[in-house]
This record gives C-alpha cells, structure tokens and sequence, in this order.
C-alpha cells in the first residue's frame, strides 16, 4: 500500500500502489478541470516522494510546471509515501 500525506492538515490517506493521483481531488480538496492535463486546476506541490510518482509525461513537460509541482490527474502513485501541499 502507498499512502499520501498533506504536509498542511497531516491527513494521511492509504492507496493501492499504482493508484491514480486523481485521488487527491477527493481526499484533499484539490480541484480539477479537465481531467486530461489540459487546464492546470490540479497542480499539486510534492513536499516529499516525488521519486515515488511515475514520469512526468509530455503534458506536464509542455505546460512548464515547477519541478517539484504535478499534475494529479496525470500521475499515480508507484508506492512508498508522497507528501503534498494542498
């Protein structure tokens, strides 16, 4: 199991591994738009375990985000921990 945790609230919340990040607009409020890596509205800021997120795709390359910002409805969890900012 992998788990996300807010660096802001602790809230901590257990995933299978391989799990979409879209999870996130669920559990923490994070908004999103598109669902297709189109509009930005679902920016997150990794604190910690962004090694434990697969590969930034073309999508998040192009829009230009920070390094240590992704786009939830376009990564999953691999496994370990990943913490966020929300």
């Amino acid at each position: 199991m992998a788990k996300i945790i807010s660096e802001t609230s602790g809230k901590e919340v257990e995933v299978e591994d391989g799990s979409s990040m879209k999870i996130v607009e669920e559990e923490f409020n994070i908004p999103f738009g598109c669902e297709d890596g189109l509009c930005g509205s679902c920016i997150i800021e990794v604190g910690e375990g962004m090694e434990n997120l697969t590969d930034k795709n073309d999508k998040e390359r192009d829009m230009g985000i920070a390094e240590n910002e992704r786009l939830s409805c376009q990564c999953s969890i691999k496994q370990g921990v990943v913490k966020i900012k929300d």
